[in-house]
């Protein structure tokens, strides 16, 4: 398949070097996302341009919008209410316990507001991650493990069946997802490694059902068809895409974060855009992002 090459657009100057887990907040007209190794959060308002930015206590790996000022981060054991009018962080559930080699590593929101987080051994170095779900009672459900790298959570528009990747291998999942109970049902393979290039890590999901899959070590996204087939690639400047997102006032931007952690020197220098937060019009309408449920702002 030949690869369509857009036009991207950055999102100020700052060259991360591992940002992730871009979110949309629709209620103030912003971006939102991390530099795992910053370790860092990010906002950006469409309307003035204006990039803010909080250094975090540890590393980050997610964040998910809850309010106009309020989010939820997955710092590096547990998920925490942060307040960016006050810049206060407050725990909310511990996901592991004495697992120091571990992180939090992805995390979305279903149409409930329950969040699902992976963790891992950091850098992947092992396969000792897990994918929990947290709801309103806050108390950590552990609903897979034998995890090597969690990526790619997300649901589809009528919110019955979930998506997951484990990076490492190369494959993405789908399961029937009962929202009533938050559970997903029997996991099979949608898509398997080697259809398209790179490796799966973010996901982002249309309006028709379709799958954005950022294509790590790639320098693409690719997009699957419901079924599992692969209906188009979007070349990138960046060779390391790690997410995307569906924004802007139509939902017809598509947001792609990008990294440069363990590039050489050779490469950063011919892929100058690596690290940054790339804006392009991908031609189709995506789905707002879920936000956390209101059990995150008490």
């Amino acid at each position: 398949m030949i690869a369509e090459r857009p036009d991207c657009d950055a999102l100020g100057d700052a060259r991360h070097v591992l940002a992730e887990s871009p979110v949309w907040c629709a209620r103030s007209a912003s971006l939102w996302w991390i530099d795992v190794r910053g370790p860092s959060l990010h906002r950006w308002h469409q309307a003035s341009a204006r990039i803010d930015a909080w250094t975090m206590p540890e590393v980050i790996g997610a964040v998910v919008a809850a309010a106009d000022e309020v989010v939820v981060v997955a710092l590096k054991d547990a998920l925490h209410r942060f307040d960016a009018a006050g810049g206060a962080l407050a725990r909310l559930a511990t996901l592991e316990h004495g697992m120091p080699e571990n992180r939090l590593n992805e995390a979305k929101a279903d149409a409930l507001g329950r969040i699902w987080c992976g963790s891992m051994w950091d850098y992947g170095a092992r396969t000792a991650g897990s994918l929990y779900r947290v709801g309103a009672d806050r108390m950590p459900a552990r609903l897979r493990g034998e995890i090597t790298v969690p990526n790619g959570i997300a649901f589809a528009p009528d919110a019955r069946t979930m998506y997951f990747a484990d990076t490492r291998s190369g494959c993405i999942d789908s399961a029937p997802y009962d929202l009533a109970t938050g559970t997903p049902g029997p996991w099979r393979t949608l898509v398997d490694a080697g259809v398209a290039p790179g490796r799966p890590d973010g996901t982002a999901v249309d309006a028709d059902g379709c799958l954005w899959s950022a294509r790590v070590d790639a320098g693409c996204i690719a997009r699957f068809r419901p079924d599992g087939r692969l209906d188009r690639l979007l070349a990138l400047p960046a060779s390391m895409p790690t997410s995307c997102a569906f924004g802007g006032a139509g939902l017809d931007t598509l947001f792609v974060t990008t990294g440069r952690q363990r590039l050489s020197e050779a490469t950063l220098a011919a892929e100058p855009l690596s690290g940054a937060v790339l804006a392009l019009d991908a031609g189709v309408r995506g789905l707002a992002c879920a936000a956390a449920g209101a059990w995150a702002l008490a």
